[in-house]
C-alpha cells in the first residue's frame, strides 16, 4: 500500500462512516494527508483528518476519529488503527500492504516519483543571464546548479518548461568590455570603471589574431569589431562553462534583438496609449506605484533613451506572447526590486501579476579551515564556476549548491567537500547508490536477482519498515519541490534516503554467505534494496548529479 492509496482509503473510510452518522460527506478535502509520525512509536503514517472535518460534520473530534479507526482497522491492509490526542489517527500497516510500495518502484523505474501536478503548465525559466563581460562567478553558478535542477523538477511534474538565458548584449556593461578589451590590447591598463583578469588579454589576444588590424581601424569601426568578437568569444567560454557544468538552455534570448526589432518602443507605446505610462519632468515613468511598487519606475529618460526597464517590459511582453503562462526569474541578492516591477509591469500590460514569479538567491562563500578563502585566477578577484569546479568536482558543486533555500546564504566547505566520508553529503549520497549498485552486482554473481514478487510480507524488521516508508516520501518530496520552487528538498530527501539505508543494511543479512542458501527472505530484501538504488538514482538525476555504480 502506497502512501496515496493510503490516503484514498482513509478518504474513503471517512466518508463512510460521515454518511452513517447522517452527515454530509462533502466536507472532506479532495485530497486527505496523510504522514509520518516524527515518533515511530506512534505508527507508520497518521492523519488529522478528524479534526480538520468533524465540527463541521457537526460531530466531536474524538468520536469520530475513534469510528474512522475501527473502521481502517478492518480493512485490507492496515494491522492497527489507534487515537491518539485530540483526534489523530495513528495507522500500522501490515507488512505485505506496505511491501507494495517496492513493487511499484520497481515497476515505475526511471518514471518512479514523476507526477502530474503541473501538467497543461508552459513555463518560462530564466536563470544564470550572466552579463557575457567575463567568466560566471559564485552566485551565477549557485543559480546554473539550482535552476537546472528547478527545471527538472518542474518537468518532473508534467509542466513543459524552456530554460532561457537572458543574453544582456545592449548596454553601459558591454561599453565598458570593449573599452577593456581595446585597452588589453594595446597594453594599456583596464580603465578605472572596467574589467581585469586574464580573461580580457586572453580575448583580446584573439581579437587581434582574427582581425589583425582591429586597433589601426577607424573608432567606431575598431569599437564595433572589438564588440563583435569579444562578446562572441565571451559568450562562447560561458557557454562552455555552463555545458561542463551540466547547464544547458532551450533558448539564448538577445537583448539587443528587442531594440533592433522594435519591441521596445511598440510596448512602449502600448503603455502610453492604455494611460499606464505618464510625462513628467522631460520623461516618461510607469505608474507602477498603481501596481505594488514602491515607486514609479522612469521607462524613456528624459534624452529620449529607454532605461533598463523598458528592455524587461519588452521582454516579458515577448515571452507572454510566445504562449507563457508563467515565467520564473531567478535573480541575484541585488535585483530584490526586480519583484514588484516586473509585476507591475505584467499588470500594466493588462495581464495577470502572477504570470511572474521572482526567486531571489544569496550570496555563495567558500570557506577553507574555517575562514574565507580567494581562489580566483583568470577573472582577477571574482571567483569563477571554473575555480570551483576545480576545487572539488562537478558533482560535489552542483549538489552542495542544491542543498539550501535559495534564499539563504552558503558557506562551502571545501575541505568538506574533499572528504570520502559520512561527513560530505554528496559522498554520503552517492557512496550509498554505489554501495546498492555493488550489491546487485555480487547477488548476480551468486545467480541471484531481485523480484518484483517476492512475498514482502517477511521484511518485518523495523528498519525495514523505515526504509519502504522513507522510499515511499519520494513522490511528494518531488512534487513539493516542484510546487514550493524549492529543489534543495530532494537533496535533503536523498539524505535521509541514505540514512535509512545504512541503518538498514547494518541490521539486515541481504546475501546469503558461505555455503547458506537464498531464502524467500533473500530475495524480498534483493528488491527492497532494487528499489532504493532506483529512488537513489532517480532523485540524482534530478539534481543532475551523476549516480556512480563505483567510488
Amino acid at each position: 500500500m502506497t502512501p496515496e492509496a493510503l490516503a484514498d482509503l482513509v478518504r474513503t473510510s471517512a466518508a463512510q462512516v460521515l454518511t452513517a452518522r447522517g452527515a454530509d460527506p462533502a466536507v472532506l478535502p479532495a485530497t486527505v494527508t496523510v504522514e509520518r509520525p516524527r515518533n515511530p512509536e506512534h505508527g507508520d503514517y497518521a492523519t488529522n483528518i478528524a479534526l480538520q472535518v468533524a465540527k463541521k460534520a457537526g460531530l466531536a473530534p474524538r468520536d469520530f476519529a475513534q469510528e474512522l479507526a475501527d473502521a481502517l482497522a478492518a480493512a485490507d491492509g492496515i494491522d492497527s488503527a489507534e487515537i491518539a490526542g485530540p483526534g489523530f489517527v495513528n495507522l500500522r500497516l501490515a507488512a505485505d500492504a506496505q511491501g507494495e510500495q517496492i513493487r511499484q518502484v520497481l515497476t515505475l523505474g526511471d518514471a518512479y516519483g514523476r507526477g502530474t501536478a503541473l501538467a497543461g503548465r508552459k513555463i518560462n525559466l530564466e536563470f544564470v543571464s550572466a552579463n557575457p563581460t567575463g567568466p560566471i562567478h559564485l552566485g551565477g553558478t549557485r543559480w546554473a546548479a539550482v535552476g537546472d535542477a528547478l527545471g527538472r523538477v518542474l518537468q518532473a511534474q508534467g509542466a513543459d518548461v524552456t530554460r532561457e538565458y537572458y543574453f544582456n548584449d545592449a548596454g553601459a556593461q558591454i561599453d565598458r568590455f570593449v573599452r577593456s578589451l581595446i585597452a588589453a590590447a594595446k597594453g594599456d591598463p583596464a580603465p578605472e570603471d572596467g574589467y581585469a583578469g586574464a580573461y580580457i588579454s586572453d580575448i583580446a589576444a584573439e581579437v587581434l589574431r582574427q582581425e589583425p588590424s582591429a586597433l589601426s581601424l577607424p573608432e567606431d569601426e575598431r569599437n564595433e569589431t572589438f564588440r563583435r568578437i569579444g562578446v562572441d568569444l565571451m559568450f562562447g567560454e560561458i557557454k562552455k562553462s555552463l555545458h561542463e557544468f551540466g547547464t544547458d538552455f532551450d533558448v539564448y534570448f538577445h537583448e539587443d534583438s528587442l531594440h533592433q526589432s522594435g519591441a521596445v518602443e511598440k510596448a512602449v507605446e502600448s503603455l502610453k496609449e492604455n494611460g499606464s505610462l505618464y510625462h513628467a519632468d522631460g520623461a516618461w515613468w510607469l505608474r507602477s506605484t498603481e501596481f505594488g511598487d514602491d515607486k514609479d519606475r522612469v521607462v524613456i529618460k528624459s534624452d529620449g533613451a529607454p532605461a533598463y526597464i523598458a528592455g524587461d517590459i519588452a521582454y516579458l511582453q515577448d515571452k507572454i506572447g510566445r504562449g507563457f503562462d508563467l515565467c520564473i526569474y531567478m535573480l541575484g541578492a541585488d535585483h530584490h526590486g526586480y519583484i514588484a516591477r516586473l509585476k507591475a509591469a505584467a499588470a500594466a500590460m493588462g495581464h495577470d501579476p502572477a504570470v511572474v514569479e521572482v526567486l531571489i538567491g544569496q550570496l555563495v562563500n567558500l570557506v577553507k579551515d574555517g575562514k574565507p578563502v580567494r581562489m580566483a585566477k583568470r577573472a582577477g578577484n571574482v571567483i569563477t564556476l571554473e575555480d570551483l569546479v576545480e576545487a572539488v568536482g562537478v558533482d560535489a558543486a552542483r549538489y552542495e549548491l542544491n542543498r539550501y533555500s535559495v534564499d539563504s546564504s552558503i558557506d562551502i566547505d571545501l575541505d568538506l567537500l574533499r572528504k570520502s566520508s559520512d561527513e560530505n553529503p554528496v559522498y554520503y549520497v552517492q557512496y550509498a547508490h554505489a554501495r546498492l549498485a555493488s550489491l546487485q552486482r555480487n547477488a548476480a554473481e551468486l545467480g541471484l536477482k531481485y523480484d518484483n514478487d517476492a512475498d514482502f510480507g517477511l521484511l518485518t524488521l523495523d528498519r525495514e519498515g523505515d526504509l519502504i516508508r522513507t522510499i515511499g516520501e519520494f513522490p511528494t518530496v518531488v512534487q513539493r519541490a516542484a510546487e514550493l520552487r524549492e529543489p534543495h528538498r530532494v537533496a535533503r530527501y536523498l539524505e535521509s534516503l541514505a540514512g535509512a539505508f545504512h541503518k538498514f543494511y547494518a541490521v539486515a543479512q541481504v546475501l546469503p554467505k558461505g555455503d547458506e542458501e537464498a531464502t524467500p527472505l533473500t530475495y524480498a530484501r534483493l528488491a527492497l534494496c532494487e528499489a532504493a538504488r532506483q529512488v537513489f538514482a532517480n532523485g540524482l538525476a534530478l539534481l543532475g548529479v551523476s549516480a556512480p555504480e563505483r567510488m
